[in-house]
């Protein structure tokens, strides 16, 4: 049998090979183990409290909650600098009840932002349905309910319109919602007579501004509802992922299967209803309309959108960053008024936070897609 033949020269290296090694395999103390008659060596362990505090500082974490922290300092300075006026309960009240409108219309715009799209026409939809509901309400005697739906139509209308030019023409979004806004804002010109309308239903005021929950306005609440509700959306949904994947490639989205025009068609939309929401808590904050100021509100919200990005989601857009990127800037702002700025430096804050913002943002997309790379 093959088993009784004799092995050849190399089955003799081996064996022998094997009988040195053996006395020595023996001798040897087992990995991990304490040889007798020496002391156990210690085990190089970190703490767990030191382990924990480096992922707390770790680079991604520190990216993520750098707008929070700026943010805690602002406003530690100026309550340090105007004690008297700046940390005070009602400036607090304050600043959260009259920014809900902004955070609102950010979150519309938020929505067109993430596939990839622009929507310049988010301030002029504000104003339109606004407007709409003054108008309807005041001059023609309608219900508040049935202009606060017309109000909320007419803005998702101009939603589909949008979206309808950008994804079945072609257009690039930066142009057509740049003259759909113009166009609205000349409706609203129009059906106003170019002059303020005041004196809407006392019901709107009173669902908006007119009552307060913890010492806040209503309509405060409205806009964290909102957050948490695309919170959900983006977080945990497929839609969310969805609405992510074309925003970051639509070549790779459409061969994945993704209907990708219609749901960039779709984020039009939902951006143009939500900013006919904000409308209506906009008429009721003015207790009417005016056909100029809703205009104010488009730089902000873009640099909102744009500065929230570089938060919480580095290099994406997100309803919380945005959130916190809005109470930021007006925190910001605040003080500097408090301390006897003149109002340009609004203008000169938000500006110069939008391209800051689109800056960092950039930078933190590229990283993003270099670490997933």
């Amino acid at each position: 049998m093959a088993a009784d033949s004799e092995p050849g020269p190399a089955g003799d290296t081996t064996d022998a090979a094997a009988a040195a090694a053996a006395p020595a395999a023996l001798a040897a103390p087992a990995a991990g183990a304490v040889a007798v008659g020496q002391p156990p060596v210690a085990r190089d362990r970190s703490p767990v409290a030191t382990r924990g505090l480096g992922r707390l500082l770790s680079a991604n974490n520190v990216e993520r909650w750098a707008l929070v922290l700026v943010w805690i300092v602002v406003i530690a300075i100026f309550s340090i600098a105007e004690p008297s006026t700046y940390f005070q309960t009602s400036n607090f009240q304050t600043i959260f009840g009259s920014q809900a409108v902004l955070l609102m219309l950010s979150l519309g715009l938020m929505l067109p932002l993430t596939t990839g799209d622009f929507d310049l026409s988010i301030a002029s939809n504000l104003a339109l349905s606004s407007m709409l509901i003054a108008v309807l309400n005041v001059n023609d005697g309608v219900g508040i309910i049935p202009a606060m739906l017309a109000g909320v139509g007419a803005s998702t209308f101009l939603g589909i319109l949008n979206g309808g030019l950008v994804v079945l023409i072609g257009i690039d979004s930066f142009i057509v919602t740049l003259g759909t806004g113009t166009v609205a804002l000349g409706i609203v010109q129009w059906i106003s007579n170019d002059n303020d309308i005041t004196g809407t239903a006392s019901g709107l005021t009173s669902w908006t501004v007119g009552n307060s929950f913890l010492g806040f306005d209503l309509i405060f609440f409205y806009g964290i509802a909102a957050t948490l509700l695309l919170f959900y959306i983006f977080e945990f949904t497929p839609l969310g992922r969805r609405l992510l994947f074309v925003g970051r490639g639509r070549s790779v989205s459409r061969l994945s299967g993704l209907r990708v025009n219609r749901i960039r068609w779709g984020s039009f939309i939902v951006g143009g209803f939500i900013a006919g929401i904000a409308g209506i808590m906009y008429a009721g904050s003015l207790q009417g309309a005016d056909p100029a100021s809703a205009q104010t509100f488009l730089l902000p919200a873009f640099a909102a959108c744009f500065l929230g990005a570089t938060a919480i989601r580095p290099g994406r857009f997100n309803p919380i960053g945005t959130f916190i990127a809005v109470y930021f800037l007006v925190s910001g702002i605040t003080g500097l008024q408090l301390l006897g700025v003149q109002n340009f430096v609004q203008q000169l804050f938000y500006g110069g936070a939008l391209v800051i913002a689109v800056a960092l943002s950039t930078v933190a997309r590229r990283r993003g897609g270099t670490r997933s790379a």
